[in-house]
C-alpha cells in the first residue's frame, strides 16, 4: 500500500487542527461571516489554504441515530448510544473566533478556519467505558490538478467513562493531576478525557447528557486545557484556555462547540490577579457525515497500530495511578516530544505488524524524554 504519511511533517501541520480543506473552496477568497464586520471590511481568516477533492454528504439519518431514538432505553444506554453515534466518516470544519478582547487597546485577531476528512473509530466499548479514536486521511489537489496519495495521521482520542471515580485535570504550565471524585460529583455524569496525537493527556471534564427528538447533547463543566497549535503558534500572552465543551449529536453528524476564556497564569499556576484574562473565544467543529469516501489507508493504519497506541494510553493511565501528577518538560507538540512514538508507529504500520516486542521500551523512553517518568 502506497501511503504518504511523513508523520512528523503532517503532525507539524495538523496538530490538533488540520490545515487541509477537503471540498472545493469558493472562487473568491474566504471571508469569515461571524467576525468584525465593520473593521475594514472584515478580517481574513487564517488556517487551511489547500484544497482536496469534493465529497458527498450523507443526508440520510444514520443507523446510529435511529438506534439512539429507540423507545424504552435506560438513561445510561441512551447516553452510550449518543457517544457511539459519533463514530463514522466525516468532513470536518473548524472555526474559531476571538469574540472579544478584554484590553482597551487590543486589536481584533484574525479568525481561524480549517477543514479535514476524518474517520472516527470505536476503539473500545466496555459498557460504561467507550473510547473513540480519530484518524485523518487527506488527499490534496496538486498544482497540476492531480490528487496526491493519501496522507494519514492519528489525530486525537476521546475516552468516555460513566460515574468515574477519578479525573485527570490540567493545572496549567504543562502539569496534570489525578484527583479522586466523590460519588455526588460524578453521579449520572460522564467524564470525557481528551488525549493528544501521541496519547499524552490534554484535558478532561464532567458533564451530563440530555436527549430530545431533535438532538442529544452533552455539556461539560468549565475545564482548563493547554493551548492548541492554532494558538501557541501565534500567541504568547496567555497560557490556558478555560471554558466549556458541548457535544451535540444529530441525525447526520455531530457538532463540538467551545466557549473559552484565554487565561493568564502566574508561575504558581494561578490566575494573574492583575489581568486574569485577555479575551474570550468561540469555536465550533462540525462533523458532517460523508458517504462513498475511501478511508482504506486510515483503516490500515488504525488496524496495524491499534495495539501499540492502546499500550501507550494504558501506560499513561498507569503513570497517573502511581504518581498522581505529571509535569512535562514542555508542550509535547511544540517541542516535538511526540516524534519517537510516531516514528515507531510508522514502522509498525509499514511492516504490517500489529505489535512489537520493542513497544514497551519505546514507550518508556518517550515518556522519560517528556518528563513523565
Amino acid at each position: 500500500m502506497n501511503l504518504i504519511r511523513s508523520a512528523l511533517a503532517i503532525v507539524a501541520l495538523l496538530f490538533y487542527a488540520p490545515l487541509f480543506a477537503n471540498d472545493t473552496p469558493p472562487a473568491s477568497p474566504p471571508r469569515y461571516t461571524f467576525s468584525w464586520q465593520l473593521d475594514g471590511g472584515g478580517l481574513m481568516p487564517r488556517g487551511g489554504t489547500t484544497k482536496g477533492p469534493s465529497v458527498t454528504l450523507d443526508k440520510a439519518a444514520s443507523p446510529e441515530w435511529q438506534r439512539l431514538q429507540e423507545k424504552g432505553l435506560s438513561d445510561v444506554e441512551r447516553d452510550r448510544r449518543a457517544i457511539l453515534a459519533m463514530a463514522g466518516t466525516y468532513r470536518v470544519t473548524f472555526d474559531f473566533l476571538e469574540v472579544t478582547p478584554f484590553g482597551a487597546d487590543d486589536q481584533p485577531k484574525a479568525p481561524y478556519q480549517s477543514w479535514g476528512t476524518e474517520k472516527v473509530y470505536v476503539d473500545r466499548d466496555q459498557g460504561e467505558f467507550i473510547s473513540l479514536v480519530h484518524i485523518l486521511e487527506m488527499r490534496i489537489v496538486q498544482p497540476d490538478g492531480k490528487l496526491s496519495e493519501p496522507m494519514v495521521t492519528k489525530h486525537w482520542r476521546q475516552d468516555w467513562a460513566y460515574q468515574p471515580t477519578h479525573i485527570v485535570r490540567y493545572q496549567g504550565n504543562d502539569r496534570w493531576e489525578r484527583r479522586m471524585l466523590a460519588q455526588s460529583q460524578s453521579a449520572q455524569r460522564w467524564v470525557q478525557t481528551v488525549y493528544q496525537v501521541d496519547e499524552s493527556p490534554r484535558y478532561a471534564s464532567l458533564g451530563k447528557w440530555s436527549h430530545t427528538g431533535s438532538f442529544s447533547s452533552w455539556l461539560s463543566e468549565e475545564t482548563w486545557r493547554p493551548l492548541p497549535r492554532r494558538e501557541w503558534s501565534v500567541r504568547t500572552d496567555y497560557q490556558v484556555l478555560a471554558g466549556t465543551n458541548r457535544h451535540t449529536v444529530l441525525a447526520t453528524g455531530w457538532v463540538q462547540e467551545e466557549n473559552n476564556l484565554k487565561a493568564v497564569l502566574t508561575q504558581l499556576r494561578e490566575l494573574d490577579p492583575a489581568r486574569p484574562y485577555v479575551g474570550r473565544e468561540y469555536g465550533v467543529a462540525r462533523y458532517e457525515r460523508i458517504r462513498d469516501a475511501d478511508f482504506a489507508a486510515a483503516d490500515s493504519y488504525y488496524e496495524r497500530t491499534k495495539a501499540f497506541w492502546d499500550q501507550v494510553r494504558d501506560r499513561w493511565s498507569k503513570v497517573f495511578a502511581e504518581r498522581g501528577s505529571v509535569t512535562l518538560k514542555g508542550p509535547v507538540d511544540k517541542l516535538g516530544l511526540f516524534q519517537p512514538l510516531f516514528a515507531h508507529a510508522e514502522a509498525i504500520a509499514e511492516q504490517g505488524a500489529s505489535a512489537s516486542k520493542k513497544n514497551a521500551e519505546v514507550i518508556d523512553s518517550a515518556l522519560k524524554a517528556m518528563g513523565a517518568l
